[in-house]
C-alpha cells in the first residue's frame, strides 16, 4: 500500500511541475509579446533585458558588475 501511495504521491508533482512548466511557457511567450510590442513603439529590446536584468539584482551586486565593467572597458581603451 506504501507503493501505491509514493506512486500516487510521485505523479501528483510531476502533474504539478507540468502545469507550472505550462504556465512558465505562458508568461515567457507574453514577456516576449511585450518586448516585441516595445520594439514596434522605437524602443530596443537587449538594452530593455539588460536594465531588467540590473534591475533584479542587489543595488551591491549591481554597482559592482558596474565598476568591474567601467575598469575592463578603460583597460581596452572603450571609454
Amino acid at each position: 500500500m506504501s507503493d501505491n501511495v509514493a506512486a500516487e504521491q510521485l505523479r501528483l508533482f510531476i502533474e504539478r511541475i507540468e502545469r507550472l512548466e505550462e504556465e512558465k511557457k505562458g508568461i515567457a511567450d507574453d514577456v516576449k509579446d511585450v518586448y516585441a510590442e516595445a520594439k514596434a513603439n522605437g524602443y530596443d529590446a537587449k538594452t530593455m533585458r539588460a536594465i531588467v536584468r540590473l534591475r533584479r539584482m542587489e543595488k551591491n551586486a549591481r554597482q559592482e558588475a558596474e565598476a568591474l565593467l567601467d575598469t575592463y572597458k578603460a583597460a581596452l581603451g572603450l571609454d
